[in-house]
């Protein structure tokens, strides 16, 4: 399961999470982020012990700034509440496994 995560709930599913969550910040209109989306839904399936959520930077500027997502696909893993990696593009399912590793 994938998450969406908004401003509304971000603190809650994101920060508050007990376990690790991969945020994918994305955007509709690119087409990176396009061919990301699957892969994070396969990874959701792949790795049950990672919380999975997708960010829109359209909807969701704030968040975006404050994380200081300059390019898109950018993927942040969270653990504690703590933004403790990032990786900028389009990632394979081996690439994700990597930052959640």
């Amino acid at each position: 399961m994938v998450y969406k995560v908004t401003e509304r709930n971000f603190e809650e599913e994101v920060l508050g999470s007990k376990v690790p969550v991969l945020v994918d910040f994305w955007a509709p209109w690119c087409g990176p982020c396009q061919m990301q989306g699957p892969v994070i839904e396969q990874a959701a399936e792949k790795f049950p012990e990672v919380k999975f959520a997708k960010l829109n930077v359209d909807e969701e500027g704030g968040i975006a700034q404050k994380y200081q997502v300059m390019s898109i696909p950018m993927l942040v893993l969270f653990k504690d509440g703590q933004a403790v990696k990032e990786a900028v593009g389009f990632h394979s399912l081996e690439g994700i496994q990597e930052i959640i590793a």
